[in-house]
């Protein structure tokens, strides 16, 4: 997949000069030793004890070429350079503590680091770094540390591909569409560069690759992908027209970003323009790492990108779209799933989840848009059931007065057939019905949501968590009531 971050770890030991140096030298040497199983760490040789040693530290993981970096209180450690080391580095920091050993060792080689991370902390904040991050219990021994590591993982690579990011534009959104329209000053806040374009442009751009030599062999693509689903063949080749018009804008206009995402328009006067929906390529470029939201979703673009960082596969965004009818959760999943009725929901998009994320997937036309329209302009939707297996819903958005909002709901898609149109699978997530009403519509979320296929809830909210993100909201389980949730209920 391209378009995503590549991390390079390194780590600082650090030591508080009133206790052996030698104690957080041999702990990071068994925590840079337990680490070997999930991949390679940098291991920087200076161990850091005041500002001189840090600066010579910083030298050196930055000639390693270190774009993440932990810093690891082998014992109490000094403050003033371990949180200088951090507000000088230019990427995400994570700060993780020692455990004492054994109580043999509790006379000469005692660490107090979980002392030490409580004065780490209080420096963090009192010097307000922004690029520092504590896992839920920073303290652990070799075996713990290397974990806390693991998982720091895809949050480092998603802050970075933050910082890295341009969002690219198609408008304006359509008229009485104002449920993605959000402020964009929260994205330069977040380091995210946005640039926004007339749809007339793209349109030219689209015609100026007409006769594009690329096309035959794009379309040819498609048929291969498509297999038995190429159910529109003579539309394949204005879908790699327009594939290869995206893949140009973006290489063009990328700037000095190194990430790109998309938020498009699909309707109302694309269709009848272009000659087809882009739904279709919409989903060949997220799953190959470039995420295209549909309707000019900023936030969803955003939300996209960062799923497929944390997840590293292909994303998809949904409508929170219909309930299950009542008949087929008696029929089909009452007393075969362990869900309620209200726990259930379908997410739906007219066809922009890519074909490794459906059942049978079939080319076919936007049955929603040829109601209106002639149905030969509505195609280029990818039609068919989203596999069943877990699934994360989540999505980061800006409220109407520009403050970050954001939530994280694990669930699965059942296996049941949908026996509907579009990218669409019966979702379950527990207590939905809660989450519904007093997140999704209790804070004015809008009904798009990004998909990821696996849960990753954990990873997610520790991204939120470290972009500064005040409220994040997720599917509270009963006995732990929402503030706007009333207890005689």
């Amino acid at each position: 997949m391209i378009n995503i971050p590549e991390l390079k770890l390194g780590i600082v030991a650090v030591s508080r000069d009133c206790f052996p140096m030698t104690l957080s030298v041999s702990r990071r040497a068994a925590l840079v030793k337990a680490y070997e199983k999930y991949g390679e760490i940098y291991e920087c040789p200076t161990c850091v004890e005041n500002e001189a040693h840090m600066m010579k530290a910083l030298d050196e993981v930055r000639g390693a070429g270190c774009n993440a970096l932990v810093v690891f209180l082998g014992n109490f450690g000094p403050e003033t350079p371990e949180t200088l080391l951090a507000k000088s580095f230019d990427g995400p920091v994570m700060f993780i503590a020692a455990a004492e050993e054994s109580s043999d060792k509790l006379l000469d080689d005692r660490g107090d680091a979980y002392c030490g991370m409580l004065n780490a902390s209080y420096n963090i904040a009192l010097r307000d770094i922004k690029n520092a991050y504590i896992p839920p219990y920073p303290v652990g021994d070799a075996e713990d540390c290397a974990k806390m590591i693991h998982d720091f993982e895809p949050v480092a690579k998603a802050i970075i591909g933050l910082k890295n990011l341009k969002i690219l534009t198609f408008g304006p959104r359509p008229d009485d569409f104002l449920a993605c329209n959000a402020p964009i000053k929260n994205l330069y806040d977040l380091g995210v560069e946005i640039q926004e374009n007339s749809e007339l442009d793209l349109f030219e751009a689209f015609k100026k690759h007409e006769n594009d030599a690329r096309i035959p062999e794009v379309a040819a693509d498609m048929a291969a992908e498509l297999g038995d689903g190429n159910r529109k063949p003579e539309i394949l080749s204005k879908l790699a027209q327009y594939e290869i018009t995206l893949l140009d804008w973006v290489a063009e206009r990328k700037g000095s970003r190194k990430f790109v995402a998309i938020a498009g328009k699909c309707w109302p006067a694309f269709q009848t323009q272009f000659g087809f929906v882009p739904c279709y390529v919409n989903g060949r470029l997220t799953s190959r790492g470039i995420p295209v939201s549909c309707e000019v979703d900023v936030y969803g673009a955003l939300s996209e990108f960062i799923g497929q960082i944390v997840s590293g596969d292909a994303v998809t965004l949904l409508d929170i779209n219909n309930t299950v009818p009542r008949d087929m959760y008696e029929n089909e999943i009452k007393g075969k799933y362990d869900y309620s009725f209200t726990d259930t929901f379908m997410g739906f998009h007219c066809g922009n989840t890519c074909s490794a994320k459906l059942r049978n997937p079939v080319m076919s036309y936007q049955k929603i848009m040829a109601r209106s329209l002639p149905e030969e302009v509505t195609q280029g939707t990818l039609e068919g059931d989203i596999i069943p297996g877990d699934i994360t819903f989540f999505r980061l958005q800006s409220t109407a007065d520009s403050h970050l909002r954001a939530y994280v709901a694990e669930g699965e898609v059942l296996p049941p057939a949908t026996h509907s149109f579009g990218g669409i699978g019966v979702f379950a997530i527990p207590e939905m019905a809660r989450f519904y009403r007093h997140v999704l519509v209790g804070k004015n979320y809008p009904h798009h949501g990004a998909v990821a296929f696996g849960h990753f809830g954990k990873a997610l909210f520790e991204v939120f968590k470290f972009l500064g993100v005040p409220e994040i909201g997720f599917n509270q389980p009963k006995a732990m009531l929402y503030p706007s949730e009333n207890p005689f209920a």
